[in-house]
């Protein structure tokens, strides 16, 4: 099966989530690349921060596979040490915000499916708050792919000492390379279509916030 053929049908966008400190021959710098570039040539919208790192490696590897790029960028005085807008990451549209809260609600808003790399507590926090809209809004929520295999022990120990309810362990995938997140995609789709999560899934997916 093609790339082409592997595209979702009611799904476009594709946020990235993961560690702004990630340099070019970081392993996890190339894998986002890879995977970026495949969302793309199969004919995915990539959405990302639009600052270094892991949202840099992004924009580049959908540009690689000829696709388009959002960027959500923060613009703020107040937080001296957060990373802000990478002129090197060349997106072609822009979604300015002011405020952390506010750009982390415009990545989850943007986004229909979010893909999470390693990371430091930036990515824990979009991860959870992710994890934690994709439980309220179950049946047509936004489902999550987490990738690498590291996640596993992650989720087990969350498993192990969080109260967790049965609908917080199906909205995720864990993944391990860029074919597997387009297989998960698919996967999503088809369980949401079909009711595996108690409701359908249609062309506006999700929910707005």
């Amino acid at each position: 099966m093609g790339l082409k053929e592997k595209k979702a049908s009611t799904i476009q966008y594709v946020a990235i989530f993961g560690f702004a400190d990630a340099s070019e021959n970081d392993e996890l710098f190339k894998s986002v690349r890879a995977v970026t570039k495949e969302l793309a040539e199969a004919g995915y919208i990539v959405v990302d921060g639009g600052g270094p790192g892991v949202m840099r490696a992004a924009t580049i590897g959908a540009k690689e596979g000829g696709g388009k790029v959002i960027g959500v960028t923060l613009y703020s005085e107040e937080i001296p040490d957060f990373e802000g807008r990478d002129p090197k990451n060349l997106f072609d549209q822009e979604v300015r915000t002011t405020n952390y809260v506010e750009r982390t609600l415009a990545l989850m808003r943007s986004g229909q499916v979010y893909v999470i790399f390693n990371g430091g507590t930036g990515t824990i926090s979009e991860f959870g708050m992710a994890w934690g809209l994709a439980k309220l809004y179950f049946g047509h929520h936004k489902p999550l792919i987490l990738y690498g295999k590291f996640w596993e022990n992650i989720i087990n120990v969350f498993k192990e000492n969080m109260l967790l309810r049965p609908q917080e362990l199906k909205v995720y995938k864990i993944v391990t390379s860029p074919e597997e997140v387009l297989d998960a995609i698919q996967a999503f789709e088809n369980e949401l279509e079909k009711g595996a999560h108690n409701n359908e899934m249609g062309t506006e997916s999700g929910y707005s916030l």
